[in-house]
């Protein structure tokens, strides 16, 4: 495509910077030089099954790695996978070796940190016990039904002889390289979502406070989740989601991923007074104990609770109880009224006014001010 007339020439890249690039490319492929290892299942397996229990294990998840997430249908189809050979990915574990140990052939004295792959172990794991039983099997039909224990031990020794291939990243590769690599296996994937990711790579006080939150018996009462939004982390997410509008709601802009990944970098990064957070949101929960008969939920033995309900209620709530900390709301009648009802679906949730309008108006009709 011809340049527009009098377009400024494109500034060309000079021998300096040549070298440069190349001595950064040279500096950064340094620290994740790696190796490449190959495991039987029944090795590999043994050596998680040591970690559970030791501190000296060989094989340790770190604390930014997901929880068991896999549904026993994709957990089978694994399985499925490896008794058909198919390939199988690689695992990637970090070389966790003593700072004093030169061996550098001996990769199996050190501690091998799981970057990517846990999943696979612990199908392998809950396989081995006894604990799956393969579903949803539609190459290898007939198996569904079948425990470790049903197959034929002839069978049995050709599973547990059958190798995966790991990737292990030296000694060199430090935990920043660690938690990268980590980030671009996952980044993208319909798997993990924000919360898991945000776990994952922004590791610190305030995510600690999230967790612990999330946890929180009165919590998981009035707000129900079902277990595999539990484990996909969906509580954690609601608590980071109260906070963040909680005090930045006005600064709101249309894209929620970024407002709350900002807002988890500051205070991340930054002293936090955990006590005084703690005590707001438990404030909070008990306000909303002590009159919402339905706590979050639109109707009592709901599993779900929308997210942007859950916003405007407890955000709602807790900025009443910063005007008037001994609040008693004379009605909540509202909470069926068409407003509330339309300040609460889906439709333009995103949107900065709808925000700030649905937040508000819990504050004005639980202080009477509408």
């Amino acid at each position: 495509m011809p340049k527009a007339p009098n377009t400024p020439p494109e500034p060309e890249i000079t021998d300096e910077q040549r070298k440069a690039a190349e001595e950064e490319i040279r500096e950064k492929q340094k620290i994740v030089d790696y190796d490449t290892k190959e495991y039987p299942v029944e090795v590999l397996v043994q050596k998680y099954r040591d970690g559970l229990y030791e501190d000296t294990n060989e094989l340790y998840i770190p604390d930014y790695q997901r929880e068991m997430i896999w549904e026993e249908p994709r957990q089978s189809k694994f399985i499925e996978s490896i008794v058909l050979g198919l390939p199988i990915p690689y695992i990637f574990v970090a070389d966790l070796r003593p700072k004093d140990d030169d061996d550098d052939d001996i990769v199996d004295l050190a501690r091998l940190e799981i970057v990517d792959g846990t999943q696979r172990i612990r199908t392998l794991d809950r396989f081995l016990n006894n604990e799956l039983k393969l579903c949803g099997l539609e190459k290898l039909k007939k198996l569904n039904g079948f425990k470790f224990k049903d197959f034929p031990l002839a069978r049995q020794r050709r599973f547990n002889r059958a190798t995966l291939r790991m990737i292990v990243l030296t000694d060199k590769a430090d935990e920043e390289t660690r938690r990268d690599l980590f980030e671009r296996i996952n980044t993208g994937s319909v798997e993990l979502n924000d919360m898991e990711k945000r776990r994952g790579i922004s590791p610190g006080p305030f995510v600690d406070l999230l967790e612990e939150l999330a946890k929180d018996p009165k919590f998981r009462k009035l707000c129900p989740f079902s277990e595999p939004l539990v484990r996909k982390r969906e509580p954690e997410e609601f608590v980071l989601r109260f906070f963040a509008y909680l005090n930045n709601y006005q600064n709101f802009d249309r894209r929620v991923n970024e407002f709350l990944n900002e807002y988890l970098e500051e205070h991340n990064h930054s002293g936090i007074n955990q006590k005084g957070m703690r005590n707001e949101f438990h404030s909070m929960l008990d306000f909303v104990e002590k009159y919402f008969p339905n706590g979050f939920s639109k109707a009592k033995g709901h599993v779900k609770t929308p997210r942007i309900r859950f916003e405007a209620i407890s955000v709602g709530v807790a900025l009443a109880l910063r005007e008037k900390s001994n609040l008693e709301p004379k009605s909540i009648k509202w909470l069926d009224s068409p407003e509330f009802k339309e300040y609460t679906t889906s439709d333009a949730s995103n949107s900065r006014p709808k925000v700030i309008k649905r937040i508000e108006y819990v504050r004005e009709q639980l202080l009477g001010k509408s």
